[in-house]
């Protein structure tokens, strides 16, 4: 299980759809987590763009964001993951398979080997680079600006020996933590891939 690296696929297909980033999308009923109980900031009823929600999503990992993105693709969420799996089997991930948006579902699956040509793909796409790798954003709920931070603790620390270009943390029980990153080192760009991680700080 992969937890909320799945949120990269989800990214590549939003993005391959080529919505209007600038619409305004609502969270229902329909992106509550019952699996799991996961709790969001974004009430239901609060409304975002797609570009917003996008880089909730990708930054702070927001179920809720990820959940509404999928319902508001052509033919809804399950064209959406249908959507999933073409890409995966276009990009020739043959260890990976997707039953959500989110990642809360153990039955997101893939292996390293998968991961790492998930993350190359992923890293042609600008905005996913750029949205993976913002350390904080500021956004309106209900009329008050909240903050919302990179799960990625080597993103926010202003490290100068790491140079990322794309950052993507997942952690359910079944998964444990996960971290893949794109970094650069001794100037060769390089992508890692932490599985099943089980403490804080370890991965």
């Amino acid at each position: 299980p992969i937890a909320s690296i799945s949120k990269l696929m989800t990214a590549m297909v939003v993005l391959d759809a080529t919505p209007d980033l600038n619409e305004t999308l609502t969270i229902t009923e329909a992106d509550v987590d019952v699996l799991k109980g996961t709790s969001s900031r974004l009430r239901v009823g609060t409304q975002l763009t797609r570009e917003e929600m996008l880089r909730l999503a990708l930054m702070s990992s927001e179920n809720r964001a990820a959940s509404a993105l999928s319902r508001h693709y052509p033919g809804g969420r399950a064209a959406f993951v249908q959507a999933m799996n073409a890409k995966s089997m276009m990009l020739g991930l043959t260890e990976t398979h997707f039953e959500d948006p989110t990642g809360l579902t153990a039955a997101n699956v893939s292996s390293a080997r998968d991961l790492v040509k998930m993350v190359s793909a992923a890293h042609t796409y600008p905005l996913i680079r750029e949205f993976t790798t913002t350390s904080e954003y500021d956004v309106a709920l209900n009329g008050r600006a909240q903050t919302f931070r990179n799960t990625n603790p080597l993103v926010r620390t202003k490290n100068n020996d790491w140079e990322i270009g794309l950052s993507k943390t997942g952690y359910i029980n079944e998964a444990g933590k996960c971290l893949v990153m794109q970094a650069w080192f001794n100037n060769k760009p390089t992508i890692i891939v932490l599985l099943d991680s089980w403490g804080k700080l370890t991965r």
